[in-house]
């Protein structure tokens, strides 16, 4: 394995990452600051594999923009979603893990024994990647959502919520983030219509019945939106009922949507197979199609996307790279 040799840039980068980016090879590079990734990083350090953790821009994921996550285990109360996050890095980083914060990867392709991770301006080389890349928000592309987007149009409830303290917003999306999300919402704003495309609630049980009691929340099931209205901000939404094809406005001051998530695979060469959705197929071992490339959490082609799936992922694909990196080294 060559010496690994990576540029240092303007932006934050931790201690460790710094100090060894230049001195180091690494046995695992981990794409990724999620709980897969962070439980990735853990469990390699922990078998004593130089391990570099490389995240576009903080740790975090999808968590550590949900104000509490009750459903994960070992904390009755409840967490909040940055404080867990925080508490993986710090368990990653006792273990020696380096993580280099807003290091984006542009390219991931296997060359001779190793494999190369392309980042901005850098190239590094490893025996083994786990991808753990996770995903982003999807866009509806209704009329208005682009032109209004931080103008009203918002897909982060603890970023934007809080601008909107009394006042009526509308939440797109009746799935497990709309309706958590929309729970964040409802301590600040006035009301929130939720607007749902299917004739029912996809998202826990739990949630649905605690939002349903909420004198503040109204619900339109099998109602699609078709637009974002507004002259310098938003102003209203147009809904069409699925049902009647009948279309109405409601005054809002602000939209989140959460109408499901993209994959983040774009950096990704071509031999590595994909679902059609985008997401990376994997064995049971969190293998992909190319030996020595893993993946693990909301990347993945699964069904479940929950943070406990996502560290389970994480701890297979550790133990799988271990594994590959013996049988190299045999």
């Amino acid at each position: 394995m060559k010496d690994l040799k990576i540029g240092l840039t303007d932006h934050p980068v931790s201690p460790g990452a710094r100090e060894s980016a230049t001195e180091k090879s690494y046995d695992v590079i981990i794409i990724g600051g999620g709980p897969a990734g962070l439980t990735s990083a853990i469990y390699a350090a922990r078998e004593n594999l130089n391990t570099l953790l490389l995240e576009k821009v903080s740790c975090g994921g999808l968590p550590a923009t949900t104000d509490i996550v009750e459903n994960y285990p070992g904390f009755p109360e409840g967490i909040k979603g940055m404080e867990l996050i925080e508490k993986f890095k710090e368990q990653a980083k006792r273990f020696g893990v380096d993580i280099a914060e807003y290091r984006e990867v542009k390219q991931v392709r296997p060359e001779g024994d190793g494999i190369l991770v392309e980042t901005s301006g850098n190239t590094c080389q490893t025996s083994t990647v786990i991808v753990s890349s996770g995903s982003i928000p999807k866009k509806l592309n209704v009329p208005g959502e682009e032109e209004f987007m931080g103008k009203g149009v918002s897909y982060c409830a603890i970023c934007d919520g809080p601008l909107y303290k009394n006042m009526d917003i509308a939440v797109i999306g009746c799935g497990n983030s709309g309706l958590q999300e929309g729970e964040f919402l409802l301590n600040h704003v006035k009301s929130i219509t939720f607007i749902e495309y299917l004739p029912y609630m996809t998202g826990a049980r739990i949630l649905q019945e605690k939002l349903q009691k909420n004198d503040k929340a109204d619900f339109l099931l099998n109602h699609a939106l078709t637009g974002v209205n507004g002259s310098d901000f938003v102003e209203s939404v147009t809904v069409k009922d699925r049902n009647s094809g009948e279309e109405k406005r409601i005054a809002v001051s602000g939209v989140f949507i959460y109408a499901g998530f993209l994959p983040n695979t774009g950096f990704l060469e071509s031999n590595v197979k994909l679902d059609d959705a985008g997401y990376i197929i994997t064995d049971e071992d969190m293998k992909t199609s190319v030996p020595g490339i893993f993946s693990a959490g909301d990347v993945r082609s699964k069904n479940v996307r929950q943070i406990d799936t996502a560290c389970a992922d994480g701890t297979i694909a550790a133990i799988s790279a271990r594994n590959y990196i013996s049988q190299l080294k045999s």
